[in-house]
């Protein structure tokens, strides 16, 4: 059975790994965050803190094995020195043990997560997008058609192989009856929805068929996948962090800008009113946060990206489109994922499922109602 932390052993953890020191034990202050992982932040008399990561096991004692991925983000960067450059914008790992699935990371005590901070501000300020955007662009491009960085990546696989974004195409294409054991009934409607829709999953099947890896790719970027400086605005530089590398892998980069994009519009269809006496059309015309609230804000991060990775159009003409389409993907596989954990598909899952139809089956379409009146703009230098 593996080792497992808890708040009476883990400091003698961190000093058996010569991560901890011979203070006073009493005077560090131990918090349990809560997330998917087993998290403990460990804040120390000096004022160092250190953000403590376990999986959870199963009954088997068997863990995922989803932070070897947070883990090889780190021995990437050591192994090419030419990209040490990049670390400044992802966490600071600095333990993993694999036997245990623990890893220790330095916490960044000066950044708050960006989800939290546009539900409590309620304000999009597009400078926020273009550091997001920049930053993603630029380990994109460093990256980009490098053949001894993908052999890095290749010669260590794991259950996210560089085709992993087919393969989930490909296991919602084949449900089987085990699914009534699993889904709730409110859930099916999903499915039942999906099946309907021919031409929905006509174009997952043909965006899974053009799925490219390339260069490095984060894989999850959702806003509480990113940090903000709390003094942003005064900081000037280095306002943003990514965090969460667990499903890096080499990708497409379509993929990540794509999730990043579909993270601003989740924000538009969370607010939805939702009520049986308002049409579809109706209940996104009467969200709460205006999906025009959100558009120069994406219009923003695209045009940022695509003004620090111009050449990805010469490799990819239709690369905006392609972006377009991931973000409808991502949409789906919120969907899907609201469905596992939270076991239930309402009408606010209908509605984003009518939006990511119209991303996945008719991009063209939908520029103007991703990214507003700036949508010819964004590929213009």
């Amino acid at each position: 059975m593996p080792f497992l932390l808890n708040s009476h052993n883990v400091f003698n953890y961190l000093v058996e790994h010569s991560l901890g020191n011979n203070c006073d034990q009493a005077l560090i202050k131990i918090e349990l965050v809560v997330a998917k992982n087993f998290n403990l932040l460990l804040t120390f008399p000096d004022s160092r803190k250190l953000l403590i990561k376990q999986e959870r096991h199963n009954p088997s004692g068997q863990a995922p094995g989803e932070l070897f991925g947070e883990w090889r983000i780190k021995e990437f960067f050591q192994g090419f020195s030419e990209l040490n450059y990049l670390c400044q914008f992802l966490p600071d790992v600095l333990h993993f043990d694999p036997e245990n699935s623990i890893i220790v990371q330095t916490y960044l005590d000066d950044y708050q997560n960006l989800a939290d901070y546009y539900q409590k501000d309620n304000s999009f300020n597009s400078e926020i997008a273009v550091a997001i955007a920049t930053i993603l662009a630029t380990i994109h491009r460093a990256t980009f058609n490098r053949q001894d960085y993908q052999e890095f990546f290749s010669a260590k696989p794991d259950h996210l192989s560089p085709a992993h974004v087919p393969n989930w195409i490909r296991s919602i294409e084949e449900i089987g009856p085990e699914i009534f054991g699993i889904i709730p009934a409110d859930g099916l409607k999903f499915f039942k929805l999906y099946q309907r829709y021919e031409s929905l999953g006509q174009a997952m099947r043909e965006l899974g068929d053009v799925f490219q890896p390339c260069c490095l790719t984060h894989n999850d970027l959702k806003l509480n996948n990113i940090l903000l400086h709390t003094n942003w605005e005064q900081e000037g530089s280095n306002i943003v962090r990514l965090i969460d590398w667990e499903r890096s892998s080499w990708g497409d980069p379509a993929f990540d800008l794509g999730t990043l994009i579909a993270s601003y519009l989740q924000i538009w269809l969370s607010s939805l009113v939702i009520s049986k006496s308002l049409t579809i059309e109706e209940s996104l015309r009467l969200a709460m946060t205006p999906l025009e609230h959100l558009q120069p804000s994406i219009a923003a991060l695209t045009k940022a990206y695509f003004n620090n990775f111009p050449e990805i159009f010469q490799h990819r003409p239709d690369f905006l489109l392609r972006v377009v389409q991931f973000a409808g993907l991502a949409l789906t596989q919120q969907i899907q994922a609201m469905i596992q954990y939270q076991k239930s598909f309402g009408n606010q899952g209908i509605c984003k499922l009518q939006v990511a139809k119209s991303l996945l089956c008719r991009p063209e379409q939908s520029l103007a109602t991703v990214f507003g009146t700036a949508a010819k703009e964004l590929t213009q230098f």
